[in-house]
């Protein structure tokens, strides 16, 4: 995050293209649904829209304590429209994502997959930081996925699992984003002492050269 906090970049996805963030600071990017946008206003206003535009895209920044942190998290929230080069742009921005599926849409749910497969190829070699996200829980009479296989699916992907409802605020969005920012620190304060790891035996192998070079 920045200011008070921490700044990191995070991504609200979702695997439908149909239509319609975060550790500190996190981006966070919208790559096109028609349920994540919803859920994007949800969690920074507390309402539902009924109407919305969902061919513009639109950055928000929120800021919040989480965990006697602040935080500013950046939100990017795509019109789904953009390019493959835009939608790789947008990727590689993200350092969180969160994947969001619509429950009475199979075809969105099955595109969680393939979309987790394009964000591995472009993040690699580093592992992709991710929350999977069943929206419309409140259309459980119309569900076409059930709550279980997006409880495999998540285990599968390596990642936390919620369902939830953007229209009648069903289910803790709040906490959706808060933990995308918490999965964010995590992996953060990994790659650091990952690479104070690495800084450290680079150290010690030029000080072991230099003493074989004094000592012959």
């Amino acid at each position: 995050m920045e200011s008070s906090g921490r700044y990191s970049k995070s991504i609200c996805g979702s695997s439908n293209t149909r239509a319609s963030g975060p550790a500190s600071g996190p981006r966070a990017e919208e790559v096109a649904s028609a349920c994540a946008s919803p859920l994007v206003v949800r969690f920074l206003t507390k309402r539902f829209i009924w109407e919305y535009d969902p061919t513009l895209e639109s950055t928000y920044r929120h800021q919040a304590t989480i965990d006697d942190e602040a935080v500013t998290m950046e939100i990017l929230d795509t019109a789904g429209q953009e390019d493959t080069i835009q939608k790789e742009g947008h990727m590689r921005w993200g350092e969180g994502f969160v994947l969001v599926y619509d429950i009475t849409d199979r075809g969105s749910f099955e595109e969680v997959l393939p979309l987790k497969n394009i964000l591995d190829e472009i993040k690699k070699p580093k592992n992709v930081t991710l929350i999977l996200v069943g929206n419309k829980a409140d259309l459980d009479h119309s569900r076409q996925v059930s709550t279980e296989e997006g409880e495999k699916l998540a285990t599968e992907l390596a990642c936390a699992f919620y369902e939830c409802s953007a229209c009648t605020g069903e289910g803790n969005i709040t906490e959706i984003f808060y933990e995308l920012c918490r999965e964010v620190r995590r992996r953060r304060m990994v790659q650091g002492k990952t690479r104070r790891r690495s800084s450290t035996t680079h150290v010690k192998q030029a000080i072991n050269k230099m003493l074989t070079k004094i000592s012959s």
